[in-house]
């Protein structure tokens, strides 16, 4: 029976193992840069191989091999590239009925030897499938039988006992990592793009939208050119935008913000009963309510302000007001 042996981890240890991570993470630099010094042809043959590919991408692999098989798989299938993961196992048990004739396969095993990877090989002959293999040994059964072989060996595992997939597994994951961002380069695979294959998280959404699904449009802080200060401050005040919109009609003729007045106050101090056309900005930056938000957050960086005035785009009035976009924090995005 083992005996795992217990030490003082809790708050006022004198326990340090700053030196212990920072060994670990160098390590593991060193041996992906070892990687990337290596890398030669096969890697383009195994890009263009899953560019040319018909079918899907499946990505297979035991254990630790088998999670960064999933990760790989989730990668190339959120940035293009059609893509899943098969559990080995499950695969010589029936699920190789997942994988079509045009459907290219990544084996991803370390030793190139593992038993559920290498029980695939047969089938996935029979069936037509090209194979990209990635394991450490050149010499194994895997890189002898794959179409592609990328070489992806360490010296040792980070894991003092040189046991736990460590190393090995972020080698594997950076050469996947390697592959689906080749992809996203020839694919020319856009911001948008990314955006669908995930319109459920916040970046999907901010992606996807445009200003008209975000801007505020009702109770618009909106006054007109011969208001005076002391008015326009009120109306900013009840709009908790920071800003007013100034308009001759139904024209648009200009923007104050609280930064105009508080920089006119410290000209004038008597400004209070004067109009604001004296002190607005009479060529605010606005943006039409069709645009991407994206494009609008762009807009706002670029003239550095937090809020638009929104046109509407259907209207031959070009300057026609129908909203106002705050700027979005980068914790929004």
């Amino acid at each position: 029976m083992s005996v795992v042996r217990k030490i003082d981890a809790f708050p006022g240890s004198r326990h340090s193992f700053l030196d212990t991570a920072i060994e670990s993470l160098k390590s593991q630099a060193s041996a992906l840069n070892r990687i990337a010094a290596n890398l030669g042809d096969e890697f383009d043959q195994a890009v263009n191989a899953i560019l040319g590919c018909t079918g899907r991408v499946i990505v297979s692999g035991m254990g630790k091999s088998g999670l960064v098989g999933k990760k790989v798989a989730a990668t190339f299938a959120s940035t293009g590239t059609p893509s899943f993961y098969i559990h080995p196992g499950e695969a010589i048990h029936g699920d190789l009925g997942m994988i079509t004739h045009d459907d290219l396969v990544v084996l991803i095993s370390n030793s190139g030897e593992t038993e559920e990877v290498i029980r695939l090989l047969p089938s996935l002959k029979y069936f037509g499938n090209r194979i990209i293999g990635i394991a450490g040994d050149e010499d194994s059964t895997l890189a002898r039988e794959s179409d592609i072989f990328i070489r992806a060996d360490i010296e040792r595992e980070v894991c003092p006992n040189n046991l736990a997939p460590t190393t090995s597994t972020l080698v594997a994951m950076a050469v996947g990592d390697a592959l689906a961002v080749s992809l996203i380069k020839a694919r020319d695979f856009k911001p948008a793009d990314f955006a669908q294959f995930h319109p459920g998280g916040r970046l999907g959404r901010r992606l996807l939208a445009r200003v008209r699904d975000v801007m505020q449009k009702e109770r618009l802080p909106v006054i007109s050119i011969d208001t005076s200060i002391r008015d326009a401050i009120f109306r900013m005040t009840s709009g908790r935008l920071g800003l007013a919109i100034v308009m001759e009609g139904s024209e648009l003729r200009g923007i104050i913000t609280d930064g105009d007045l508080r920089r006119a106050l410290l000209r004038d101090a008597s400004i209070m009963d004067k109009r604001v056309d004296a002190y607005m900005s009479p060529a605010p930056v606005t943006i039409p309510a069709d645009a991407m938000l994206t494009d609008a957050e762009a807009l706002m960086r670029k003239h550095k302000i937090r809020a638009l005035v929104v046109t509407d785009p259907d209207v031959a009035q070009t300057d026609k007001v129908c909203g106002i976009l705050e700027i979005f924090s980068e914790t929004d995005c």
